[in-house]
C-alpha cells in the first residue's frame, strides 16, 4: 500500500537508471507532488503502459520542458489533493488522466482539464488503459474527420493497444474495418472488437487483400513504416489519408511521390505529449461526450492483456516489447 498522501513525504516510484531495456527499471523513493494551480493530485490506482513509455526508456523520447521525467502517460484513481483555479473535481473523486509523465508512481500531479470521469462499470485498471490510446486514435482519426461512417479503415497491428482501440472505435461509428493480425489468436482477438475483415501479415498481403475486397483504403493508421510506407499508398483509395503513429520498421524511406499526387492522398503523423495544453484540454471533451457513453453503455470496452504491480515494470515492459500482447498492459501500484 502506499504511504499516506503528504505533500513531500516520500512515495514509491520506478525510475531508469540509464537509457537502455527493461532491466534498467528500478523502484525507489521520492517525494509526493503537489496540487499547482489548475492541477490535482492523484492517488494512483493503476497506470497504463505505452509504446511511448518503451522509447523513453531507450532514451530516445524526452520528456517535455515543466514535465515528470518518470514514465507513464496515463493513470486512474482518487483525486487526494485539489489546486487552486480547479473547480470540477473534488478530494475523493475517481477520475482517469492523461498526463504528460509520472504515472509510474503512487501519486501523479495532473492537470485537471486532462481528467475525465472513470465510466460507470469499469474498474480502476480498465480506465488507466483509457487515455492515452483513446486520445491518440480521437484526435488523429475523428476529430480531424478522416474516419466517417461507411469508410473503409485499415489499422496495422490491430491487436495492440492502439490497434485495438483504433479498431474498436471505427466499427462503434459505423466504418468497415480491416486490422493486421499475427495469427488465428489475433485475427479472432481483433474479429470479436468489431473488425470487418483481418489480415494475417505472415501469410497475406494486404495491399491486395483491402485493394480486392474493398477498392482500398480511406484511411490507414500505421505503426510500421519503412516498408509498409510505400505498401500503404499502393493501399489507399482516392483521397485518402495514411496517419504514422509510430515507425517499429524504420523511420527513413524511399518513396515513389507520384502516387500520392495521383490519388491526392494525405500523409501525416503526430505525437500526443507534444501537443499544447489546450488542444489536449479539447481532445478531453470530446471524448467525454461522445465515446464515454459508448464506453458506459459497452458498446466500446477496454482490453488488457496482463497487469503487474509497481516493482514488476520491467516485466511489464518486457511483455509489451515481445508485441504478442492482445489489448493494455497495467501497472497497479
Amino acid at each position: 500500500m502506499p504511504a499516506p498522501y503528504s505533500p513531500e513525504q516520500p512515495m514509491r516510484v520506478v525510475d531508469i537508471r540509464e537509457p537502455g531495456g527493461p532491466e534498467q527499471l528500478v523502484l525507489t523513493e521520492r517525494a509526493q507532488p503537489v496540487a499547482d494551480s489548475g492541477h490535482i493530485v492523484v492517488a494512483v490506482s493503476a497506470a497504463g503502459v505505452n509504446g511511448p513509455d518503451i522509447i523513453q526508456r531507450r532514451g530516445h523520447y524526452p520528456p517535455p520542458k515543466g514535465a515528470s521525467d518518470l514514465l507513464g502517460l496515463e493513470i486512474a484513481g482518487e483525486v487526494v489533493a485539489v489546486g487552486s483555479g480547479v473547480s470540477r473535481w473534488r478530494v475523493g473523486d475517481r477520475v482517469c488522466a492523461l498526463t504528460n509523465g509520472g504515472g509510474y508512481a503512487d501519486y501523479c500531479a495532473v492537470l485537471a482539464d486532462h481528467c475525465l470521469p472513470i465510466p460507470a462499470g469499469l474498474s480502476d485498471v480498465e480506465a488507466a488503459s483509457l487515455p492515452e490510446t483513446y486520445f491518440t486514435v480521437w484526435s488523429n482519426l475523428f476529430l480531424p474527420g478522416r474516419v466517417s461512417e461507411n469508410c473503409v479503415l485499415l489499422v496495422h497491428g490491430g491487436a495492440g493497444g492502439i490497434g485495438s482501440t483504433a479498431v474498436q472505435l471505427g466499427a462503434a461509428f459505423g466504418a468497415k474495418v480491416f486490422a493486421t493480425v499475427a495469427g488465428e489468436v489475433q485475427a479472432t482477438f481483433c474479429r470479436g472488437h468489431g473488425a470487418h475483415r483481418t489480415i494475417d501479415y505472415n501469410t497475406e498481403d494486404f495491399v491486395d487483400v483491402i485493394r480486392t475486397e474493398a477498392g482500398g483504403a480511406n484511411a490507414i493508421l500505421d505503426i510500421i513504416g519503412g516498408e509498409y510506407f510505400e505498401r500503404n499508398i499502393k493501399a489507399c483509395a482516392p483521397d485518402a489519408s495514411i496517419v504514422q503513429l509510430a515507425f517499429n520498421g524504420g523511420s527513413k524511406v524511399n518513396v515513389n511521390l507520384m502516387p500520392i499526387m495521383l490519388k491526392r492522398l494525405i500523409f501525416t503523423g503526430s505525437t500526443l505529449r507534444s501537443r499544447s495544453d489546450v488542444f489536449k484540454t479539447q481532445v478531453a471533451r470530446e471524448l467525454e461526450e461522445h465515446v464515454w457513453p459508448k464506453i458506459a453503455s459497452g458498446k466500446l470496452k477496454p482490453v488488457i492483456h496482463q497487469s503487474f504491480n509497481l516493482a514488476q515494470a520491467s516485466e511489464a515492459h518486457k511483455t509489451m516489447e515481445s508485441a504478442h500482447h492482445l489489448g493494455k498492459i497495467v501497472l497497479t501500484p
